[in-house]
């Protein structure tokens, strides 16, 4: 029998591995965070009233990767402990089985994207232009939404075995495919038709199909720690179900996302749709900050779950802690830019001066609650790769539905909107405690109990 070679996760030194599996991510998350940055800007050229139809949509887009990614976590958490644990047949129906969840995902949202954006847009305003804007866009992306969750699932599947720089690639060309399309989709250029807002949302499928078909490829060719039996393939309903207890807190957990953005533009746009606006554009630009962080994020998981399969505790430990060091650095040097430059930052978005008025000191208070995040993001890593994705769950629920939002509406009821924007002080103080009491209960309970094999 051929003997398996072992896998770079549970030999490379543990600083160089986070670098190799993280950085690629965070490249490509920087350059994904950059397309929706850009991709806001251009909207923005049309006029407020289509910069706040997108805001308002978000929300939507946010349940969609809730779903790609949750699913995405939980069978590759799945695969890379299967794959520390040498067990192939596993690492197989994970694979397989995590693509059919994802394509059911998909047909999900397609029957939204055909049944509800006009009543999704009217729970939110009953402007007659920002509500038309929001029903192009949202048509489009749900409608196509097959191509998102093939790219995040292939790349997902890239990730779980260590070849992150392929993930690189493919978002990479996703978003270059969506910036330059942008401008020719939305104004019509080069003798293109002008399709306005629905022409950023035609680019981003473009940029989403194309990065998928590629991921596809490389795993076809390249991932060979994977077997795709798609042939006779019958769903499993006990890898399902392992699947689920990793992945439907995770879709949980960024789901409540969804509805706090949800719930805070409510909040906003009680005093002006301009807050909203800011709300919207502030979720663009804070993306730059958090995106490397969730690359981060991505390229811990593998080696925490693989080492934890392993049994090598002493890596595991170590590369959590260079997490929480790296997530932290990241984090503060986003706080400097918030707090230095808003008016830089939203100048970009064709800020109005009431824009400027709200949103300068909007991101200033916003950012104090960065480096509090990041700790928690990286604890929340630690849950998901031994199995606990509960305690995400549960944190970020706390955090955004029962502290979040009561907190920015009862800040909202002094009529100052200043005042809203401490609510994410507030919540982030709170969710860094109940992760440290999640990190000390997982420890006792799971950690200390492993068995060693170093």
């Amino acid at each position: 029998m051929e003997k398996t070679k072992e896998n770079k996760m549970g030999t490379m030194p543990i600083n160089k591995l986070i670098l190799t599996m993280s950085v690629p991510m965070m490249i490509s998350m920087l350059v994904q965070a950059l397309y929706n940055i850009v991709d806001s800007i251009y909207v923005s050229q049309i006029n407020e009233h289509a910069l706040t139809a997108v805001s308002l949509i978000f929300p939507m887009q946010m349940l969609m990767i809730a779903f790609g990614t949750g699913l995405g976590v939980g069978f590759s958490s799945l695969l890379s402990r299967s794959l520390g644990e040498k067990n192939q047949e596993y690492v197989d129906k994970s694979a397989m089985n995590g693509l059919f969840l994802e394509i059911c995902a998909a047909i999900i949202f397609f029957i939204i994207g055909m049944t509800l954006p006009e009543f999704f847009m009217r729970t939110q305003t009953d402007d007659a232009e920002i509500v038309e804007y929001g029903i192009q866009y949202m048509s489009i992306i749900c409608r196509c939404s097959i191509f998102l969750f093939f790219q995040m699932s292939f790349e997902r599947l890239l990730q779980s075995t260590g070849k992150t720089i392929f993930t690189m690639i493919t978002q990479s060309l996703g978003a270059v495919i969506n910036i330059i399309l942008d401008p020719i989709l939305i104004f019509g250029l080069y003798g293109f038709p002008k399709l306005g807002v629905s022409g950023a949302a035609v680019a981003t499928i473009f940029g989403q199909s194309a990065a998928g078909i590629l991921a596809i490829i490389f795993n076809l060719k390249i991932n060979k720690e994977v077997h795709f039996h798609v042939k006779n393939f019958k769903p499993d309903p006990h890898i399902i179900k392992e699947i689920f207890v990793v992945g439907i807190p995770s879709i949980i957990m960024q789901a409540i996302g969804s509805v706090m953005t949800y719930g805070m533009n409510q909040i906003l746009i009680s005093f002006t749709t301009t807050a909203s606006a800011v709300f919207g554009v502030y979720f663009k630009i804070n993306s730059f900050i958090f995106m490397p962080v969730f690359g981060l994020n991505n390229g811990l998981v593998p080696v925490l779950a693989f080492n934890f399969g392993a049994g090598k505790k002493s890596r595991m430990s170590k590369a959590f802690r260079l997490g929480i060091m790296y997530a932290f650095i990241i984090m503060t040097f986003g706080t400097i830019l918030f707090l230095t430059l808003p008016g830089f930052f939203l100048s970009l978005f064709n800020a109005s001066e009431d824009m400027l008025t709200i949103g300068i000191p909007a991101l200033r208070i916003i950012s104090i609650s960065f480096p509090l995040a990041a700790v928690s993001i990286i604890c929340g890593s630690l849950f998901q790769a031994l199995g606990n994705g509960i305690y995400s769950m549960i944190t970020s629920f706390l955090r955004q539905l029962i502290v979040l939002l009561p907190a920015a509406y009862l800040l909202s009821l002094t009529g100052v909107l200043r005042n809203v924007w401490w609510s994410y002080v507030i919540a982030e103080v709170f969710a860094l405690m109940l992760s440290m009491f999640f990190l000390k209960r997982i420890y006792s309970t799971t950690i200390a109990k492993m068995d060693i094999n170093e």
